[in-house]
Order: C-alpha cells, then structure tokens, then sequence
C-alpha cells in the first residue's frame, strides 16, 4: 500500500501531537493532614520537619490534650505529635553548629482545657539532632526554671551567626494585637554570651510595625536587618550600626505589614552579598482603623548590592505579577527565588482592621507561584510561566521550606484565634498539607551517592556521584550548592543560605570534586544540605555538618 506526501505529512504531524509534554512543576496534595495549623516549619534531617502551632485546640492529640508540636515524615507524607510546655505561637528558630534545633520566644498565653501550658514568652525549646528516620523517640527539651531567654519576646527573629550560635532580634513584651507598642528592641545570643540584652537603637526607630524584623548574616560576619521601612547593617563584634538606604516609596515590610526578604546566593570567589525584599505595603504604620483588608499590598521588588558602591547607588526597584502581603521567599538550589503564599490585599494580625473577612485581616489569596532569576535583565527577572495554582489559600500564619528531596513543603495558614473550620468560612484553619515539585522530579536526575559526614571549610571534596544519560551533553551548566533549609514563620525564611561551590565532574562522571567555603562567616557552621544541579535538574540534597560539629560558645 503507497501513501501520500500529503498522508505522511500528517502522520508524522498527528505523531508530534501526541508525544508526551515536558513535565512542568506540580502542586502535590497529601493524603495526610498536618494535625497542628504549621505556622512554623524548620527541616531537622534528610526526613523530618517539625512543625509549630499556638497552643490551641487542633484536633493532633497527645497525652490527652491538643498537640502545638509534630513531625511531619518526608518519605512518608505522615505527622506525628510532639509534647511541647511552652507557647511556641509566634516563635522563631534556627540549628546550631552542633545540628540543635532552638525554637526561642512565644506567646505568653495558655488555652482553656489545657493546664499544662507554660507561658512562652522567654521559652527555648531544643530538639537535638535526630537519629531515627521516622523520629522514633525523638522528643522536645524544655526547662524553663533554668533554660530561658534574657528578656520576653514574642515575634522575634534569629539567625545562626559565624560562630555557630543564635542572634535573636526584637519582638514583644506581651501578646499584642497589631502594632508592636511594648518593644523588646535588643538584641540577645543563644547560648547566652552576655548577661544583659543589647539595646538597639535601629528597632525603637523603625517602631511601631517592626514585629520580625528581616535578617541576614553577611559573608563578612556583620548582618543586614530590615525593619519597617529601614535598613542597617549591624556589626555584632563592634556591637555598632551603619544606617543604609530606606526601602523605596514608604513601603513597609514586617509584621503586621508583611513582605519578605532574602539574602540571594553568593558566589565564589568574592561572596557578594545582595538582598531583595519583595512585598509588604505602601504605608505608613497608621490607626489600624484607617486599614482594611482590601488594603492593596505592593507589587515592588527593591534589592541592594552591599558593597560600598552598591549602598551608594541605592535600591534597585523591579515589581512582581501581582501586589502581594505575606509572601515568602526561598532559595531553588539553581539559584533562583520562589515566590509563593501570600495576598493581594490587607495585612497580617488577626480581626483588627475594617472589613474584615471573617477573622482575616487579609483577602484575595495569591494561588500561583512565580520564580525570580536573579542574573536575569532588570525588568524580565520574574516570571510564573508554566506555574500553577495551589487552590489552598496560605495567607497568615502559613509556611514553606525547601526539603532535601529537592521539592517544597507547603503547610498552614490560619487567620483566627483557634481552630476554626466548616462551611462558608473562607480563610479557615488549615491543615492539609501540600509539595510543590519542580520539573526535575519527574525525570531521571543527577545522584550524590555518598558524602562525608563533616566538611571542614576551605577544603576540596570529592565524592562519587551517577548522572543519567540525559545530563551528559558537553558545556552542560553544573552547580554545586550548599545550603541551610531556613526556618519558616511569618513570611519570613530566617537563616536561608544558598553558597554556591567551586566544582568539576571528572571526565568519566563518576566523581564530583568541589570547594568548601573559606571560613564561619560565608557559611556559619552547622547542618547544610548539598546539592548538585546540571542543566537546572537538581540532585536528592545530601545532608552534612559544615565544620567540626561543635556546640557554639557560651557565656561561660
């Protein structure tokens, strides 16, 4: 039988049609609920995140009560609950250099039904680095008599610094309702290294909207904060402050009027330092009266390089698709920023602006992802091409972290003062549980088949590694990153750190040799996670202690 020109010519056209598409990222929802509203996530090991709520009513049981602590298990998509004694709502958190995880401050209120809340105002909460895949007796340390904050700090933020310890910044007294009008504006360490706060003159200016103030430690050791509309960089050795540029247009970024920051990846040899802060509102810290939950939020993107030069110039203002409060920001291990929860209007805090819905301060729920590419031209950096919609709305109290397997945990949201669920409630307590998976992990990917244990600094490693057939093309784009997972709260990812590493693959593939960073200050010491991306296909992350392992200096 002989065919056409014309009859080839649409075989072949029909054949192109139903070959299969490139698979795109995918919002994944999980069978499983989270039992505990995650307002705060922080990853613990290559399978473990734990979780905190308020010391509520969720329906997550444990010794007869309400659980506010639990861990969700990445391989298996299941929780499990953690005792904890003090009020972890509004908390903030990092690791230490010996892979501890310090959840520090809270709220100082109990909830009726449950007597055996503590208040957690001054409260450190420890889970020490867990062993057992799944958290088998893996549990919470708590003494508050004795293991406690210097000052009471609700809403604080802390970062892991070049000595492996906790800088804890601000916060509140007492559990306020909008504006922060009983300041804790110091600074402290965990462990404690000073007996007394440090006094801060840069958190009384940026008063009153100051609540999680926006913080990074700079490759030099020194940290960038932004509060309000202000920013500084602080010196903690010196303990002085050098004022830097307002954020452009008056707008506001950090609680109740909420946008995000992040400290983009830096890069050998030099380690650059460059900030972006995306979101918030532009307002002034007015009469919450005077606000609304249809308050439009900002489209603006503002970020600064910290060099003398850069600080001179300013920020550079670029905006995002839409106006968001309350997004987050995280590192993708190629180097790019996602961009995701959030609204298009209001402000954080719970029922104490007009119009309220329901309970929310805020409304239109921002649903689709975008990605930043920060060597990309001014003005074509983001993008939400191919990114599609949740169909939760995380708005306040929600949260999101990268995980080792290279996707993104999304969890929570909850503006109310409890657990509140049922019909016609359009921003209720929520508890289901999503991953937002890249395009890499539907195909064939680059594998780290084995690391050290502990990497010392400025030292080369080379470890054996598998790379799939299709990886394998002359001049592909290999990225070497090592990173630290944050902690999320209050759109705000505290301690994310994307280093990127010197590396080569050897000329049989079989082996990757890379470059660890020159010291403390460009990486502070702790757990990091490695992975190897080529050609924008990233690798399961390979879990490491950078540095000795040690536990961080005390006041002792």
């Amino acid at each position: 039988m002989k065919l056409s020109l014309f009859s080839l010519l649409s075989f072949f056209a029909s054949a192109a049609v139903a070959a299969p598409a490139a698979p795109g990222w995918r919002f994944d929802l999980k069978a499983e609920r989270s039992g505990i509203v995650a307002l705060e996530a922080i990853v613990v090991s290559p399978t473990l995140v734990v979780f905190f709520d308020r010391a509520s009513d969720d329906p997550l049981q444990i010794n007869n009560h309400s659980a506010w602590g639990a861990l969700w298990n990445l391989e298996t998509s299941t929780v499990r609950p953690l005792d904890v004694l003090t009020n972890s709502f509004c908390a903030s958190g990092a690791l230490l250099s010996n892979g501890t995880m310090a959840s520090v401050g809270g709220d100082p209120r109990g909830f009726p039904g449950n007597p055996d809340i503590e208040p957690g105002l001054q409260g450190i909460r420890i889970f020490e680095p867990c062993a057992s895949p799944t958290g088998d007796g893996c549990t919470l340390f708590e003494d508050p008599q004795t293991l406690h904050l210097l000052e009471n700090r609700w809403y604080p933020s802390s970062i892991r610094i070049f000595d492996g310890s906790l800088l804890i910044v601000g916060g509140t007294h007492v559990n306020e309702n909008f504006y922060n009008l009983h300041p804790a504006n110091s600074f402290e360490f965990f462990p404690p290294k000073e007996s007394t706060p440090r006094p801060s003159a840069f958190l009384e200016r940026s008063l009153p909207a100051n609540l999680f103030p926006r913080i990074f430690a700079l490759p030099d050791g020194k940290v960038f904060m932004v509060a309000g509309n202000q920013s500084i960089i602080y010196d903690i050795e010196a303990n002085t402050e050098r004022i830097l540029p307002d954020l452009p247009n008056n707008v506001h970024v950090t609680n109740p009027i909420d946008g995000s920051a992040i400290l983009l990846p830096l890069s050998p040899p030099d380690f650059i330092p460059e900030v972006l802060v995306c979101g918030g509102t532009q307002t002034d810290p007015i009469d919450p009266s005077l606000l609304s939950s249809q308050t439009p939020a900002t489209t603006q993107c503002s970020r600064i390089t910290l060099t003398e030069e850069g600080i001179a110039k300013g920020w550079e203002v670029e905006h995002m698709l839409e106006p968001r409060t309350m997004p987050e920001l995280v590192h993708v291990p190629n180097g790019q920023i996602l961009i995701a929860n959030g609204a298009r209007s209001g402000f954080a805090a719970i029922k104490q602006v007009q119009d309220p819905i329901g309970n929310s301060n805020s409304d239109h729920a921002v649903l689709v992802p975008s990605l930043y590419t920060p060597d990309a031209p001014l003005g074509q950096r983001i993008s939400n091409a191919g990114m599609p919609s949740s169909g939760i709305a995380r708005v306040y109290h929600s949260s999101i972290t990268l995980t080792p397997q290279g996707n993104f945990l999304v969890a929570g949201s909850n503006p109310n003062a409890n657990t509140t669920v049922g019909p016609g409630i359009k921003f209720p307590s929520e508890f289901r549980v999503q991953t937002l998976d890249p395009p890499f992990m539907f195909v064939e990917r680059p594998k780290i088949l084995n690391a050290p244990e502990k990497l010392a600094f400025n030292k080369s490693f080379t470890v054996p590694i598998s790379i799939p057939s299709t990886l394998t093309r002359p001049g592909a784009k290999v990225q070497v990153s090592l990173m630290d997972l944050g902690f999320s709260s209050h759109a705000f990812h505290s301690s994310a750190r994307l280093v990127f590493m010197d590396a080569t693959i050897s000329q049989d593939r079989k082996s990757l040799t890379f470059t660890t960073p020159p010291n403390g200050r460009v990486f502070p010491p702790g757990p990091a996670t490695i992975f190897l991306t080529i050609d924008d296909v990233t690798s399961e992350g390979a879990w490491v202690m950078m540095g000795s392992g040690n536990p961080p200096p005390t006041l002792e």
